[in-house]
This record gives structure tokens, C-alpha cells and sequence, in this order.
């Protein structure tokens, strides 16, 4: 399952060290509260799942990041790797999506930015996109309504350009 990132990236931003901190060190202090809120511990092998899960790339399933995992530590097992993200999407560390395929994903959560995807039928690429006017045209809707927004999600599905150029516009068979 490939992914590719329009406007968003794990990777700090570039600058000098007066910048304010990165998402990445502020939701990691975050996860570090909530697991002492919790009484949980940061074992090595969580911290290793945390690390590997902060810089892979995003929309991961369970099996992707444990096949990410087991290259730094082949004693890691799936049910580690399945509490872990888990607990990392209870804390708001990451945040679990279903794009209708049977497989749950997990990307960064990030509370100063917004993206949308999307979702390729054929091949599951998932294109992330920031699209301005789609923002302030949802704001206006909800005004004119009356009504105030607290999160939302656009996901569009269809055929991306490699599977139209290669004509593969077959879609798999879903997952039960």
C-alpha cells in the first residue's frame, strides 16, 4: 500500500532551534503524560514501535508497522504491536481510519493541521491533499446552518493516475 503526502510531513520543520517545538516532540511529550496518567510503562519494546510508527510514513496498517517493527527487533510480536496502537490512538497520538477496505490504518495525529484523502480503489494508494476552499466552503455551510463543526473527514475514492495509465481499474475484492 503506497502513500503519498501532499502538504503534510512527520519530518520537523526546517529552521533554527527558536522555532516553537515540532509536532512530533509535542505529541511524544504528550504520549509520555498520558502514559503516566495511565501507570503505564515505556518499555524498550514500545518505545521501539513509538519510533518506528513516528517515522515511517502515515496510513499504516497493524501488519505493515509490525513488518516495519521487526526489522529493529524481530522479539516483537503482533499483539505488542497492536496494543501499542491502540494506546497510541486512545492517547489522540494517532488516529485509527477505515477506508472501507476491512483494514484499520493509523496515521500521526496532528491538532494544528488538517488533510483529507485520496483513496485509490484499485491499488489502495492513499493521496493526502490540503485544499483551502473546501475548508472555508464547509465553514460556510455550517454557518448558514447554525451549526458549529468540531471535526470532520473527506475521503474520496476512486482510480489514481498509475492505475488509469496502466488500465488496471479493477477493484480488488474487499475484505471481510
Amino acid at each position: 500500500m503506497a502513500t503519498k503526502r501532499a502538504l503534510s510531513s512527520h519530518a520537523p520543520p526546517e529552521g533554527d532551534g527558536a522555532e516553537a517545538e515540532t509536532r512530533v516532540s509535542r505529541l511524544m511529550r504528550d504520549l509520555d503524560m498520558y502514559m503516566a496518567r495511565q501507570g503505564l510503562r515505556s518499555t524498550e519494546q514500545r518505545r521501539v514501535i513509538v519510533d518506528t510508527f513516528v517515522n515511517a510514513e502515515s496510513h499504516l496498517t497493524i501488519e505493515e508497522l509490525l513488518a516495519h517493527v521487526k526489522v529493529r527487533d524481530p522479539r516483537i510480536g503482533y499483539a505488542t504491536v497492536y496494543r501499542t496502537l491502540k494506546m497510541l490512538a486512545e492517547s489522540g497520538i494517532a488516529h485509527e481510519l477505515h477506508f472501507g477496505d476491512g483494514f484499520a490504518r493509523y496515521e500521526l495525529a496532528d491538532g494544528t493541521t488538517h488533510h483529507d484523502h485520496l483513496i485509490c480503489t484499485c491499488c489502495s494508494t492513499i493521496i493526502e491533499f490540503e485544499e483551502p476552499a473546501i475548508e472555508e466552503l464547509q465553514e460556510r455551510i455550517a454557518k448558514r446552518h447554525g451549526f458549529a463543526v468540531n471535526s470532520h473527514r473527506h475521503e474520496l475514492y476512486g482510480i489514481c493516475p498509475k492505475c488509469l495509465e496502466s488500465g488496471n481499474t479493477s477493484v480488488p475484492p474487499r475484505r471481510r
